[in-house]
């Protein structure tokens, strides 16, 4: 026989504003079990989260918790004021029977001393420090809302670890999909202000999703021709029966009643992104490239060539230097020593992990308009401005709604329109992910698999750096970067261990003695030719040359009058335009290829 739940939810209700977030929802949870709750982005599970952890109260419904069952909440943004020190923080979660030491252990294992003051913490040392609270009295039910945000990859796996290990009940919501399909065995799916509820862990349940959106457009087309059916009766059938007529006109409009009812399910987002001319076969050339800060080496000797169609992901521990090494390969940073060359014709759109760009005063219609009217220019076309936010899953009624009143999702949403508005052949995205539902994340993967360009990403998510990468920049420790080809898995597998913490860079492994070969006669070394030589001197300035004509030829035909009052000239210069692009390639390739040769022979 089951055991009774330790948590039941039933029937919850709840209205945000004016409009119902949760009309029915339930939630069940037995000793030890592993529940993923998932959920569009504004769908209400941080709301259900909070009333199952007892800090809301809801509109309708009941709420059951065990006696003596423990609880304890992870929120997404988690309050440490009126706490000097972190370890004040953690301590005051415990109970009379706790152990202190088990805390102490926790924040040690999460990086933290204790000691830090909570007023001076980055929004990731506050995530470590609240899950340390929340973990440390070993509770019946652990409620866990966005447990990865602002985390890095070795902290994200530490934790999963230790939730593996936990013997009471876990409620995750998580945009992560490999932490959810590692902790998951069922999944509780919030669609609509109503639960469903399938026993299966998330690594199953997208696949079940499918199946059961699927009967529903079923359902709803047989109800349309059921409607159908009954409109022509009462067009063309009605007999003397009025008893037997009154009931069938009675059933007709109950049936156009459920249709209305009928709540569809949330559009997705309209992800494309706009793209300009195409880039130089080669987009970054870094060459010895140093920064520090202080005494600490950042990035030290790095090298690395970026080709046109390159998804790039940069990994390592929070504060490695990721951002700082993508904003020295965009130009955004000047480095200390070295050079970082852009290619030519780069037309560079950015996503800042911080948020930064956001004015929180600003309308959400007058930051995608930059406050020009009600016209969104995507791709070079003017768009109005309602219709583009559709395409993002807002509804008009957000178009003056401040950028400080949206959710996190909603923030990260906005930010993607912004960026992908503007015509690029070089994406430049910094965490992503964060914030994002999993159907837009599906949708990003997506767009970046058609993209044309360029990109480059930082991001703690494995499952999202395996599907979108075609290479990885790892850091190493003391500022040694190293290129890594394909996902992040692919990166595990050559390097034999993922990120870590405190990563140092580790001794050059000592070659095997070389066995005498038997009578094999020596092979002189190679040696580049002087053609070849001679090439890869002169194909820099070469190059130079080719990008200041045609930077000329771009401005001739930037005039919107040239063709009309020379059309001929127009033909001309189209077509020069066309043959110093090509021969630029051309060159951009040879070049490659023979310093590729070279590093091969002097390497």
């Amino acid at each position: 026989m089951a055991a009774p739940p330790l948590l039941l939810l039933d029937g919850i209700r709840f209205t945000l504003g004016n409009a119902p977030l949760l009309t029915g929802a339930g939630l069940s949870v037995s000793p030890g079990e592993r529940l993923a709750l998932v959920g569009r982005n504004g769908s209400g599970k941080s709301t259900l989260l909070r009333i199952a952890a007892g800090e809301l109260e809801p509109e309708g419904g009941t709420r059951f918790l065990q006696p003596g069952a423990t609880l304890r909440y992870l929120p997404q943004e988690p309050d440490l004021s009126g706490h000097a020190t972190v370890e004040d923080y953690v301590m005051s979660g415990l109970g009379p029977a706790d152990d202190p030491h088990r805390a102490r252990a926790l924040l040690e294992g999460l990086g933290l001393t204790g000691q830090e003051g909570t007023a001076r913490l980055s929004g990731g040392e506050a995530r470590r420090a609240a899950l340390a609270r929340a973990l440390a009295p070993q509770p019946d039910i652990l409620l866990l809302d966005e447990p990865t945000n602002h985390l890095d990859l070795p902290a994200i796996e530490w934790l999963e670890a230790e939730l593996a290990s936990l013997r009471g009940a876990l409620v995750l919501i998580s945009h992560d999909r490999r932490f959810l399909s590692r902790l998951s065995r069922a999944t509780l799916w919030l669609d609509r202000g109503m639960t469903r509820r399938v026993d299966r862990g998330f690594g199953e349940f997208e696949a079940w999703r499918e199946e059961q959106l699927e009967l529903e457009e079923q359902a709803a087309h047989k109800l349309g021709r059921q409607i159908a059916r009954e409109e022509h009766w009462l067009r063309h059938g009605v007999s003397a029966r009025r008893k037997r007529n009154m009931r069938r006109v009675g059933e007709l409009h109950a049936l156009r009643q459920a249709r209305r009812d009928r709540i569809k399910p949330t559009g997705t987002v309209q992800m494309q992104a706009a793209e300009a001319s195409a880039s130089g076969q080669l987009v970054i050339t870094a060459e010895g490239v140093n920064k520090s800060w202080g005494e600490r080496h950042v990035v030290r000797d790095f090298a690395t060539r970026i080709i046109k169609g390159d998804r790039i992901g940069i990994v390592g521990a929070n504060g490695a230097g990721k951002t700082t090494l993508l904003n020295i390969l965009t130009g955004a940073l000047k480095p200390d020593a070295g050079t970082v060359k852009l290619g030519s014709n780069i037309a560079m759109a950015t996503l800042d992990q911080l948020r930064a760009a956001l004015d929180p005063n600003r309308t959400l219609a007058d930051t995608l308009t930059e406050g020009r009217g009600d016209q969104v220019w995507v791709g070079g076309k003017p768009r109005h401005v309602i219709g583009y936010m559709q395409d993002f899953l807002f509804i008009p009624d957000q178009a003056r709604t401040p950028v400080g009143k949206l959710s996190g999702g909603e923030r990260g949403r906005l930010l993607l329109a912004r960026a992908l508005a503007a015509p690029s052949n070089l994406l430049v995205l910094d965490e992503p992910t964060n914030d994002l539902d999993l159907e837009t994340l599906d949708l990003l993967e997506e767009m970046l698999a058609d993209y044309a360009g360029t990109v480059l990403l930082v991001s703690h998510d494995r499952d999202f750096l395996d599907r979108v990468c075609t290479g990885i920049i790892m850091s190493e420790g003391d500022g040694r970067w190293q290129d890594y080809a394909g996902g992040y898995s692919d990166m595990l597998a050559q390097r034999g261990e993922g990120v870590t913490a405190r990563s140092v860079a580790k001794p050059a492994r000592e070659a095997p003695a070389p066995r005498p070969a038997a009578s094999a006669p020596p092979v002189p070394a190679k040696k580049m030719s002087f053609k070849d030589q001679h090439a890869l001197a002169t194909l820099p300035a070469t190059m130079e040359k080719l990008q200041k004509e045609i930077g000329v030829l771009r401005n001739w035909l930037a005039d919107p009058e040239l063709y009309a009052r020379d059309p001929k000239g127009f033909t001309q210069r189209t077509a020069a335009l066309a043959e110093r692009e090509a021969a630029l390639a051309a060159a951009e390739e040879e070049w490659l290829r023979l310093e590729m040769l070279r590093e091969e022979l002097e390497g």
